[in-house]
C-alpha cells in the first residue's frame, strides 16, 4: 500500500513538472505578438505592437477634414504620410481637398535621399504639385514658400530621438506658420521609442539642427506631444505661439515597441534598427561604422581594427552612397539578437557598446566633433575618455532628466 502511494506521489510530481515546463514554453517572449512580454523586475513590461494594431491620426479623417475643407492646404509629409496603403496627399485630393503644396524634410518626399544629402525642391510626378524642400538652403519655410497657404497639415513618422531631424523641421514649420498667421494641424503617430527617457540633456551652446531644444536624447513623447511642448514652453523664436491642433492616435500604448508600416528613413529599415538607433547613432560621431552600406544599418557596428566575431563590408548603396569605411572589412558586433531580447533589456541607452569600442580604438582618433552635437553635452565624451563606467555616467544625468520629466508631464496626451 505504501509503495503504491509512493508511486502515485511520484507520478503527480511528474505531472506538475510537465505543466510547469509547458507554461514556461507558452510564455516565452514572442517578438511578433501583442501580448505583454515578461521583463526583469527593474524594467517595465514592454509590448510589441505590429503595424495594424493602432489607428494613426491620419486615418481619422472625420477629426480633421472639417478643419481643412474649403481652405488652401500645405502638407508637410514624406513616404510615411499614409492612410492604409494610400498616401495622405492622394487621399485628400480624392476627397476634393485643395492641396496646394507639399513640404518635405530630410531624405525627401519619397524618403530615398542619403542622411545629410541636400534635398532639392521639385514637382511630384503623380499629382503635379510643387514639392518645397525643407532640407537644404531653407530649413525654415520663408513667407514666399507659404504664400497662398491657409492651413498646414503636418504628418511625419518620428522615432523619438533628439537628433532625428523631423522634430527640428516641425519646429521651424510651427515658427514660420506662427509668424505668418497660419494654423498647423499635427497628425500624431506612435513613438516606437516612447517607452523610456534617457541620455544627457542638450546644453544650449550645442544647439544645431540635430538638437534644437534642451531635452534628453530619448524624450519619450509622440511628435504631437512634442509639438505641444515646443509651443507651450515658448521655444519658438521671439516667443511666438503657433495656432496648433494635435489630432491624437487611437489605441496608443506608450510602453510598446512599434513595428512601423513604412521605414521612416532609408537606413532604418525595420523595428530592430529603430530600437537600436538611439544608442548606435552615437557612433556616427566616431570612426566606427554602424552598417550603412550593408543590409543591416543601425543593427551592427564595427571597424577594421576592432575585435569581434561578426564581420561586414560597407558598400555604396541606395540611401548610403559613399558610406563610412566603404570597401573595408569591419569587425564588430551584430545586435539583432539583443533587440529580439527586448523584454529582458534595460530600457536605456546602452553606453557599454561605445565605451568598449573607444577602449579598442582610442589611439586612432575615435571621436569626431559631430559627437558633441549628437550627445548635446561635451561631458559625455570626457566621461568616456576618462574610463567612467556606464552606470556612473548615467547617474550623472539623473537630476536633469527628472527636471525634464516634470516639464514633459504637462504635455502628455496618452
Amino acid at each position: 500500500m505504501k509503495q503504491q502511494f509512493f508511486f502515485v506521489l511520484l507520478f503527480c510530481a511528474f505531472l506538475v513538472q510537465c505543466h510547469a515546463q509547458i507554461f514556461k514554453m507558452d510564455n516565452e517572449p514572442n517578438n511578433r505578438t501583442n501580448a505583454e512580454e515578461p521583463a526583469t523586475l527593474s524594467t517595465p513590461q514592454i509590448t510589441f505592437i505590429d503595424k495594424t494594431h493602432y489607428v494613426s491620426a491620419a486615418m481619422q479623417l472625420d477629426d480633421y477634414l472639417p478643419l481643412i475643407e474649403g481652405k488652401r492646404v500645405g502638407i508637410v509629409g514624406n513616404q510615411t504620410s499614409i492612410i492604409g496603403e494610400t498616401h495622405l496627399v492622394d487621399t485628400l485630393l480624392s476627397l476634393g481637398i485643395n492641396v496646394r503644396k507639399i513640404y518635405t524634410p530630410e531624405h525627401g518626399f519619397r524618403g530615398t535621399a542619403d542622411a545629410g544629402a541636400k534635398v532639392n525642391s521639385s514637382k511630384d510626378e503623380k499629382t503635379g504639385l510643387p514639392i518645397v524642400s525643407l532640407y537644404g538652403k531653407n530649413k525654415k519655410p520663408t513667407s514666399e514658400m507659404l504664400q497662398g497657404i491657409e492651413v498646414i497639415l503636418f504628418d511625419l513618422q518620428d522615432v523619438g530621438v533628439r537628433f532625428y531631424t523631423y522634430i527640428s523641421t516641425m519646429t521651424y514649420v510651427m515658427e514660420a506658420a506662427a509668424e505668418n498667421n497660419i494654423p498647423v494641424i499635427v497628425l500624431d503617430r506612435p513613438n516606437p521609442n516612447g517607452f523610456y527617457v534617457d541620455g544627457p540633456v542638450l546644453k544650449s551652446e550645442n544647439q544645431s539642427f540635430v538638437g534644437m531644444h534642451q531635452v534628453p536624447v530619448v524624450y519619450g513623447m509622440t511628435i504631437g506631444e512634442y509639438a505641444k511642448m515646443v509651443n507651450g514652453e515658448g521655444w519658438l523664436k521671439n516667443g511666438v505661439t503657433c495656432d496648433l491642433t494635435v489630432i491624437s492616435i487611437k489605441d496608443y500604448n506608450r510602453n510598446a515597441i512599434y513595428e512601423l508600416p513604412v521605414k521612416p528613413s532609408p537606413n532604418l529599415p525595420n523595428w530592430e534598427s529603430v530600437y537600436l538607433y538611439p544608442t548606435l547613432c552615437f557612433f556616427e560621431g566616431s570612426i566606427v561604422s554602424v552598417g550603412r552600406g550593408t543590409e543591416m544599418p543601425f543593427q551592427v557596428y564595427g571597424h577594421p581594427d576592432m575585435r569581434g566575431s561578426f564581420t561586414f563590408t560597407p558598400k555604396s548603396t541606395s540611401g548610403a552612397s559613399k558610406p563610412l569605411l566603404e570597401g573595408q572589412r569591419c569587425r564588430g558586433e551584430n545586435l539583432v539578437e539583443f533587440a529580439h531580447d527586448y523584454a529582458h533589456n534595460e530600457n536605456q541607452l546602452h553606453l557599454e557598446w561605445i565605451i568598449e569600442a573607444y577602449q579598442q580604438l582610442k589611439d586612432k582618433g575615435f571621436f569626431k566633433d559631430y559627437f558633441r552635437l549628437l550627445s548635446g553635452d561635451k561631458q559625455l565624451q570626457r566621461d568616456i575618455e576618462n574610463r567612467k563606467a556606464a552606470d556612473e555616467i548615467r547617474a550623472s544625468w539623473k537630476d536633469n532628466l527628472e527636471a525634464f520629466k516634470a516639464v514633459r508631464s504637462k504635455y502628455l496626451m496618452y
